[in-house]
């Protein structure tokens, strides 16, 4: 063992293993959602910012959890990808599985405090969201290795980001809202879907049946693209709202950018570059769509 392995992953280690490349996911959602909020007169800051460390705290829990997991079946012995605590051999599992359920522990008392000041029944909603982030790689039966990652990205730092970030601060949903929630989480599940495009071989050896390892390496890559022509429809329709959603398709230079590496065939560590530019286009997109709303 080396010297390194012996004392632990570094302080430096730990925040690369908390993945900060995919934080955007995170922040997204919670901004454009307080943009929606804000264009139904209802945005409060303290409760906005109640939402971004639910988020925030919930992605670094799958974030750990996903390393754990993957780690204890070896899914992570030969990946390209950024570092793995556990596949490496850096820390121990069990330290690795503690800091995902500390992360979750945060996200659920933050959130719990949040929707004691909307609705108590957004701590069933809260609950549902750990649940689903722990059994996404972990469990006997994981959904992430059966192809659902995606949806669940969709779903959980799309619909119920965006929407519960409106709803817990103007106490509606909206056409407006829902529409951001959709772009959103096109560009989220993008990111997991060019994080599972890039692990198609070391994944399919590993039996780890994703998404990306059903369609093949050709359709993800459509798919991605089709995912990353969603806010750009998106900003067109909000201009129903306001003309000043129209904004957002300045973002559009971003995702191109984005895509081209992905359109020119890159493969293995190619792809990781993606990743933060997809998730840069996505928080650009969200503070355009933001600004615009609430000037509407």
């Amino acid at each position: 063992m080396h010297a390194e392995q012996s004392k632990g992953p570094t302080a430096a280690q730990w925040l690369e293993g908390a993945r900060p490349h995919t934080w955007a996911n995170a922040f997204a959602p919670v901004i454009v959602g307080s943009g929606a909020a804000a264009h139904e007169g209802g945005f409060s800051a303290p409760r906005a910012l109640l939402a971004a460390v639910v988020a925030w705290a919930l992605i670094v829990g799958v974030n750990y959890a996903n390393d754990y997991s993957d780690g204890i079946r070896g899914t992570d012995e030969d990946r390209t990808g950024p570092l793995r605590l556990t596949g490496s051999g850096l820390a121990r599992p069990a330290h690795v599985k503690r800091a995902a359920f500390v992360a979750f522990g945060v996200a659920g008392a933050t959130g719990i405090a949040l929707s004691l000041m909307s609705s108590w029944w957004l701590i069933l909603v809260g609950a549902g969201c750990i649940v689903a982030a722990w059994f996404y790689t972990g469990g006997e039966n994981p959904y992430g290795y059966r192809g659902f990652g995606e949806v669940a990205v969709f779903v959980f730092f799309g619909l119920v980001a965006v929407l519960g970030t409106q709803f817990t601060q103007a106490g509606v949903v909206s056409w407006v809202g829902l529409l951001c929630a959709v772009a959103i989480g096109s560009m989220s599940a993008g990111v997991n879907l060019i994080n599972n495009l890039r692990d198609i071989p070391t994944d399919t050896e590993a039996g780890k049946i994703t998404l990306a390892v059903r369609l093949g390496d050709p359709h993800t890559r459509t798919l991605y693209a089709v995912l990353m022509m969603v806010p750009v429809v998106a900003s067109v329709l909000l201009a129903l709202a306001t003309p000043w959603s129209l904004v957002g398709l300045a973002a559009a230079p971003l995702l191109l950018v984005a895509a081209r590496p992905v359109r020119a065939g890159a493969v293995g560590r190619e792809l990781i570059g993606v990743l933060g530019a997809t998730g840069r286009a996505m928080v650009v997109w969200a503070l355009l769509t933001t600004a615009a709303l609430a000037l509407g």
